[in-house]
């Protein structure tokens, strides 16, 4: 054969640099051994019976640094998607929320013993338990807000401020309390009590559920006006947590008005008309997401005000020089069928009234 072979005991000392040249190609570095599919075994593996020359290696056991490689891309896969799950997650995830149940309300008409006093709203209000009241919305402030086992801070004064937007919207916004459109309140209602809040105000009945004045003040137009833009408020607002899915805030207020016929003039025949307003309103977490809330209860204490009055769809004060002698509240049968009223009627404390000077 023609060519040069390899000697078996390797490359004679002396031969020219050139012949590892030769040969480069078929040396086998480290990395294509540990590769190889077949290991050969030792002499002294080779010695037992039955024996085989070689055996075959695991894809784990040539795989070596490359095994490496791929736990390490597992490991670092696994602490980034824990890492992304434990940011996602919300720290005060909760049950599924309650269905929104209707609003309950109860509007108690309060009479006077006499006459109801009248004068000029100024004088009225600084001669009445409203004197040292707050003007408008400085009356209804926040209390100090704290966290909740299952509620952050910032979720507690989002229920605080929206409640005390509503009571703003419901109770002094002019335009909603001489009758006129309602829907800046309506706009921060769950949708689940929408049709209950419309059905209110397209026939309002005392029963509990739709008399439009338990979810807002309001006085029918044609028979009230407002002798003075300003209201005096005084009140609380308190926030808990109902449950793991729930904030509860309640609204324990007093407003006062300065009220008037119509079509009169001037302001001096003014009378005060005091509602004092209690209302519980509840927060899940869709609700705190979108600026809304849930009325749960209002109860509603209005006078001076005939108990015969229905005032279910208006509130109706009893104005300067009226009084309502005799006035008493309408008797109840227990034997009559079909849906009982929620009316009830109380005596307004004189107290509760102007003390004007003669001179007044």
């Amino acid at each position: 054969m023609t060519g040069r072979g390899n000697p078996p005991e390797g490359t004679p000392e002396g031969v020219p640099g050139g012949g590892d040249d030769e040969y480069r190609s078929v040396v086998f570095d480290e990395s294509f051994v540990r590769a190889a599919r077949l290991q050969e075994f030792s002499a002294q593996e080779r010695m037992g019976e039955h024996a085989r020359a070689v055996r075959s290696r695991h894809a784990w056991a040539r795989a070596g640094a490359s095994r490496q490689a791929v736990l390490l891309v597992l490991l670092i896969a696994f602490a980034f998607a824990a890492a992304v799950y434990m940011g996602v997650r919300h720290p005060y995830q909760s049950p599924p929320p309650q269905a929104v149940e209707p609003m309950r309300s109860s509007v108690v008409p309060l009479a006077p013993r006499g006459q109801v006093p009248g004068g000029e709203p100024a004088a009225l209000f600084e001669n009445s338990p409203a004197a040292t009241y707050a003007t408008g919305a400085e009356g209804v402030t926040l209390p100090g807000v704290r966290r909740t086992h299952s509620f952050s801070e910032s979720q507690v004064m989002t229920a605080l401020t929206t409640a005390k937007e509503y009571l703003v919207k419901s109770s002094l916004d002019p335009a909603v309390l001489t009758g006129g459109e309602a829907r800046s309140v309506r706009l921060l209602l769950d949708p689940d009590q929408l049709d209950q809040f419309d059905r209110s105000f397209e026939h309002p009945v005392d029963d509990g559920r739709y008399a439009a004045t338990g979810w807002l003040t309001r006085f029918n137009p044609a028979e009230v006006a407002l002798a003075a833009p300003v209201v005096r408020v005084h009140g609380t607002l308190t926030a808990i947590q109902r449950n793991a899915a729930t904030l509860e805030v309640t609204a324990d207020h007093t407003f006062v008005y300065a009220v008037r016929r119509p079509h009169e003039g001037g302001t001096d025949h003014a009378s005060l008309f005091t509602v004092r307003r209690e209302t519980r309103f509840r927060f899940d977490r869709d609700d705190l997401r979108d600026h809304h809330l849930e009325v749960a209860q209002s109860s509603v204490l209005a006078g001076p005000q005939a108990c015969a009055a229905n005032a279910a769809g208006y509130l109706r004060p009893l104005l300067a020089g009226q009084s309502a002698k005799g006035d008493a509240p309408p008797g109840t049968d227990p034997y009559t069928s079909g849906r009982p009223t929620a009316s009830l009627c109380g005596v307004l404390s004189p107290q509760a009234m102007p003390h004007l000077h003669p001179s007044s």
